[in-house]
């Protein structure tokens, strides 16, 4: 007596996707053909509305936010999930704000796919960094003004002791380096006193909130308010906080602006 049994479902796919600062008209194609393609998107906190609206009305779509400060789906959860559905034959994006390898934990998802045997496809998106300065209209590097570019994290994984800010305030000033700070608000007071043991008070500093965004809101300052700043204007997250001479030009007009003011 035979037995007749069902043949095996084929393997889904999974694709880490950067879905940019937010605005929708910065997706790259290769992002937005993901998206439209995907039969299970999940979503993280900080991914606008409008870039969700690209997914198939029959795609599902679960929210598994993450963000510092915040209740967030456990990150193990989120691997799991991810796992499962590929093996239920999905075609699965992970949908992170920004670039999935800069701060957004692909490099951990990637690792824990692969270790199930699954193939995974990354897109690459604009990170909020670069977005943030290019909307004040200034740059990240400078031939006058700064050789290089830093990204780091102001929040640092328990029982990491992060980043040596006075250290790294010493090389960009020795080197010449923007400092571009994500995740930078709760600790701002901190960072700022330690960075000021290798920066000089008057170093210009840009806090942007929602960048890319129609709220967007930004402030400038020199290094020794950015603490007053941030609480003054009441700025939170998400914002990233951009430390250098690149932004000398805005400084000048944010001065000239008070004094008329």
């Amino acid at each position: 007596m035979s037995t007749l049994t069902s043949p095996p479902r084929p393997m889904g796919t999974c694709t880490l996707v950067g879905a940019g600062p937010g605005d929708p008209e910065l997706l790259t194609l290769k992002a937005l053909k993901a998206i439209q393609d995907a039969t299970l998107l999940l979503v993280d906190d900080l991914v606008s509305d409008a870039i969700v609206a690209y997914a198939a009305p029959s795609a599902r779509v679960v929210y598994v936010g993450k963000r510092g400060g915040c209740q967030s789906t456990p990150q193990a959860f989120i691997e799991k999930l991810m796992v499962s559905a590929v093996q239920d034959g999905e075609r699965v994006v992970r949908l992170k704000g920004g670039d999935p390898f800069i701060f957004g934990r692909g490099g951990e998802e990637m690792a824990h796919l692969q270790a199930a045997g699954i193939p995974v496809g990354v897109v690459n998106g604009i990170t909020a960094g670069l977005a943030a300065v290019t909307a004040l209209g200034v740059p990240l590097t400078h031939r006058e003004h700064a050789h290089g570019v830093v990204f780091v994290t102001g929040h640092a994984k328990p029982g990491d002791a992060g980043t040596d800010w006075p250290a790294l305030a010493a090389t960009a000033r020795q080197a010449r380096l923007t400092l571009v700070i994500y995740m930078g608000v709760s600790g701002a007071a901190r960072i700022q006193q330690a960075l000021l043991q290798g920066l000089p008070s008057q170093t210009p500093v840009a806090i942007i909130q929602h960048a890319s965004l129609p709220e967007q809101r930004h402030a400038v300052c020199t290094l020794a308010e950015l603490h007053h700043t941030l609480t003054a204007e009441k700025l939170g997250s998400p914002s990233v906080i951009v430390v250098g001479d690149v932004l000398q030009g805005l400084l000048a007009v944010a001065g000239a602006q008070t004094r008329a003011a």
